[in-house]
């Protein structure tokens, strides 16, 4: 992997060097390896060599050491120093090089790091910002000073693990040929990029892997070395890069505190210890792990591939897979998140080349490449002529149906609310949106219309995309035949029943253009009108397509917006929330900050407040829900809020250990992918296939070359059709602690020992657990009980989610943890969803409470391919060229120059006026 770590100021820089970099004290005797200054700028000022201490300093005091002047001509006490940019070899690999009696191993991962950092090089670029100017201009030239270290910090009472890695320290410096001076960097598109230097730099190290003679074993994010052993790399991985680990755990990502995190950290030096006795003791803790196997099989190094049939891959199968990844859940890609994928496909192929990959994408038909300033965009025809197909479907229907009432009845409602009720009953036309911001009253508001549809003589089919929101609120609201979008578009029968009626999506925002677009050819062919319910600053749907705000902004679809909140108990709170469903985000944070709700955490007890508040408010009874960006934070806080409720009795003494399957969440692609399947997966099967039931579970036995084997609980094999990817889902197994008074998600719909429906995102209480691994538990209100197994498996602890999985839940009290460490996850859509969720108050923890607005202002919405293609004047003739060349029976009027129709042409068919 690589991570890019940026140095706020001299001192800082200074600190980390002589700390971390030339001089960390975890190398011992001959295991320390001097730096060297490399890079274009480098040679260009006569520096290159030995990474000194006096060097590096004057570079980090911005001063030239060869002539004492300033390098840029701009020098302030809180300047960008630099960056690091460190590179971490597989585990594997550190152990090969640690037993080896040569450094072949090792001068390939120089060459790799050095390769990688030409890249990054060559994608230099300086800010100009004279004469009125603000653009970035190309340079190719930087400067760095790169430290190769071979362990890991030792674990009290261990000797130092192997773990090969480097440091690439780069410079704030660049040369503008234009201006002919040094200058500072413009660095924030290589820090953007660095996944697709990551996957270049993997590229490049396997194929030098190969050359050598060694097996390479693909995995999800990186490769490995075949032939050693897991139980060897988790031997050795007792702190692989322990101050990143606990840094991530912490949330701490300036230099400084990761240089002081690492020194409050640090093993005592063992002294006296070479190279030579840490390979003894690495063959001894190896022998330790296998007391029956050959003592020199530790030092054995595999130096040939294994002898398989590999399946023949080109170039065009890297590219063909990544497009099908990449485009499942966007419409826009940045080209080098796509090539990044394409690059990671082909490790392990030494055909392959990085620049064949790349000319491989240029020439690919079903590609569009559009530039949008310093970055460029990629789209596929078929997406183009998808959302193209929708926004035509959506705006034929206008003027087309009789209104259901020339004049709206009289209404229980008033405001926005007895608008939008109106706007749906008097509209003549087929599609209505109506946007109602989070705690609205969107249910009243649908309870409200319904009734007056009914008596209009029509009947109303209401449908959700979750089965949370359909089987679970919807239901419980009173619309008891409430069913999921999907087994509405599966259910034939259900369809015809829709002519001439009423179809009404709840919470429409998350659904794709792919299910919106068949709703829309449904409710054309049934002739009936179709309600769109949902909020667009909330989160949109997982896969591809922000379909309701692509109807509302493209498609120009009327849109009723309901505005009032009601969610919120008190009027602050609710200013709060109604900033935010504005997209105020300044605002809405100043406040916040201003009712003493944002809580500045301390890095090393991050979580202290947090779980004093939590414990509170469990002791006065509230209800509450803990928010986090990512899951993996998520599941973090999740073990800490977990234990202190033990530690203050707050949970059952019992203690059960069931099973938790943890979906992977890969694409069709990738479940498809043999190569990325682990051993001991379990696959869960969604469709009926050749001896294979719909439902039935499988544990994933062997994984070779092209081939993966899964058994059932009867031990009978199969090989998994991953040519069939669609019909099956991949979990891991992990263990899952539950107690009486545990809160719990369901993660999968299915149903309970006694055949009772749980729906995916519900969340319950555990009510009693039984040493044979039964378990009860409450639904709402604790009026339901649900009784499952030890191998239910869909649950997980329900202490802290992801803003994800809280939308469309509401409790007293919202907990938002949004540590440094969350905020690429950050959005105003994540930030508006977690603080909305609450009635009466939401907290926020954070260690930066600065920065945390500048991502928390970011939109967070994705491009479609028509809005991609209306940046650029040039592209409408191709626009239309791919319409013509996917659709090519259907007329061609362009969605977004074609005038809103007049109201005409009523339906004979929809029934009488009222």
């Amino acid at each position: 992997m690589i991570r890019m770590i940026q140095a706020s100021n001299a001192d800082h820089a200074k600190s980390y060097f002589s700390q971390a970099l030339s001089k960390a004290d975890y190398y011992i005797n001959d295991q320390e390896m001097s730096g060297y200054v490399r890079g274009k700028l480098a040679e260009r000022l006569g520096l290159t060599g030995p990474a000194s201490k006096e060097v590096f300093f004057a570079l980090c005091e911005n001063v030239n050491p060869t002539t004492g002047k300033s390098l840029t001509p701009r020098t302030n006490e809180e300047r960008r120093v630099g960056y690091d940019i460190n590179f971490h070899s597989p585990k594997s690999l550190s152990i090969l090089h640690a037993l080896a009696k040569d450094d072949h191993l090792l001068k390939a991962f120089e060459a790799s790091v050095q390769q990688t950092m030409l890249d990054i090089e060559a994608d230099s670029k300086a800010r100009v910002r004279k004469e009125g100017s603000y653009s970035d201009r190309s340079t190719g030239e930087l400067m760095w000073a790169d430290f190769i270290h071979q362990t890991a910090r030792p674990v009290e009472g261990h000797l130092p693990d192997p773990h090969l890695h480097a440091h690439c320290f780069v410079f704030n410096a660049t040369f503008d040929e234009a201006e002919g001076r040094v200058k500072a960097g413009q660095f924030g598109d290589i820090k953007r990029d660095m996944p697709y230097y990551q996957a270049r730099f993997h590229k490049y190290l396997s194929d030098q892997l190969i050359d050598l003679g060694y097996g390479i074993r693909r995995t999800e994010q990186s490769f490995e070395i075949e032939n050693v052993p897991e139980d060897v790399i988790k031997l050795f991985s007792k702190r692989t890069d322990e101050i990143g680990r606990v840094a991530k755990e912490k949330g701490i990502t300036d230099i400084h505190e990761l240089s002081e995190l690492g020194a409050r950290t640090r093993s005592k030096k063992q002294t006296g210890v070479s190279m030579t006795e840490l390979k003894a003791d690495w063959k001894r803790q190896i022998q330790e792990l296998n007391p029956k196997g050959n003592p020199e099989d530790g030092a054995r190094i595999i130096r040939h591939a294994p002898e398989m049939i590999r399946e023949i891959v080109h170039a065009k199968d890297c590219v063909d897979q990544a497009v099908l990844h990449g485009f499942e859940r966007a419409s826009v890609l940045p080209d080098r998140r796509l090539l990044a994928r394409a690059y990671r496909q082909s490790i392990g192929q030494r055909s392959i080349a990085l620049d064949a990959v790349d000319l491989c994408l240029q020439a690919d038909p079903r590609v569009i490449a559009i530039d949008d300033g310093n970055q460029k965009f990629l789209t596929t025809r078929q997406v183009i002529a998808e959302e193209h197909r929708m926004v035509k479907l959506a705006r034929s229907g206008q003027g087309k149906l009789r209104p259901l009432y020339l004049e709206a009845p009289k209404l229980a409602l008033e405001g926005k609310q007895a608008q939008a009720v109106e706007h749906v009953l008097t509209t003549s036309n087929r599609v209505s949106i109506i946007r109602g911001v989070a705690g609205s009253g969107k249910t009243t508001l649908m309870q409200e219309a319904v009734k007056h549809m009914e008596a209009a003589g029509k009947t109303v089919t209401v449908v959700a995309p979750t089965s949370e929101a359909s089987h679970g609120v919807l239901r419980s609201e009173g619309f008891k035949q409430a069913d999921t979008v999907t087994q509405l578009l599966l259910n034939k029968k259900r369809q015809e029943t829709l002519a001439g009626q009423v179809l009404w999506v709840d919470e429409a925002g998350l659904l794709g253009t792919q299910d919106m677009t068949a709703l829309l050819e449904l409710a054309t062919r049934q002739n009936a009108r179709l309600i769109l319910g949902g909020d667009t600053r909330q989160h949109s749907s997982v896969v591809r397509g922000d379909a309701l705000r692509i109807l509302n902004t493209v498609g120009r679809i009327q849109t009723a917006e309901v505005t009032k909140i009601y969610r919120q108990r008190n009027e602050d709170y609710r200013s709060i929330v109604t900033d935010l469903s504005h997209g105020m985000v300044e605002s809405a944070l100043k406040k916040l900050d201003g009712l003493g709700a944002i809580t500045a955490v301390d890095p090393l007890k991050p979580t202290k407040e947090l779980l004093a508040d939590y414990k509170q408010a469990v002791k006065d009874q509230k209800s509450i829900l803990v928010i986090s960006p990512t899951r993996q934070q998520a599941d973090e806080l999740t073990l800490s809020i977990r234990k202190d409720l033990r530690d203050e009795g707050l949970l059952g003494k019992k203690e059960v250990v069931v099973h938790r399957l943890v979906n992977r969440n890969l694409t069709e692609a990738e479940k498809g992918d043999w190569s990325i399947i682990e051993e001991g997966n379990i696959i869960q099967f969604n469709q009926n296939l050749s001896g294979i039931q719909r439902g039935s579970r499988w544990r994933v036995t062997e994984r070779t070359d092209h081939h993966v084997t899964i058994a059932n609980s009867q031990d009978e094999t199969q090989v998994l059709p991953t040519n069939k990817s669609s019909s099956y889902e991949i979990y891991r197994s992990k263990p899952l602690a539950l107690s009486k008074g545990d809160k719990i998600r369901i993660t999968r719909n299915g149903f309970d020992d006694q055949d009772k429906r749980l729906n995916n995102g519900q969340l319950l209480e555990v009510a009693s657990v039984k040493k044979d691994g039964q378990i009860t538990l409450l639904g709402s209100g604790g009026k339901t009980r649900y009784r499952v197994g030890k191998e239910f498996g869909h649950l997980a602890h329900a202490y802290c989610v992801t803003s994800h999985a809280s939308q469309g839940k509401t409790v007293d009290e919202v907990f938002i943890w949004q540590p440094a460490e969350t905020f690429p996850a950050t959005t105003s859509k994540q930030f508006y969803v977690s603080v909305s969720r609450g009635r009466d108050r939401a907290r926020v923890y954070t260690d930066d409470k600065e920065t945390l607005l500048n991502y928390a202002k970011r939109v967070g919405d994705r491009t479609s391919a028509l809005e991609l293609l209306t940046k650029q004047p040039k592209t409408q003739q191709l626009a239309e060229q791919t319409i013509r060349q996917q659709l090519p029976r259907q007329p061609i009027k362009d969605p977004l120059k074609q005038p809103t129709p007049k109201q005409k042409q009523i339906s004979k068919d929809d029934g009488p006026r009222i």
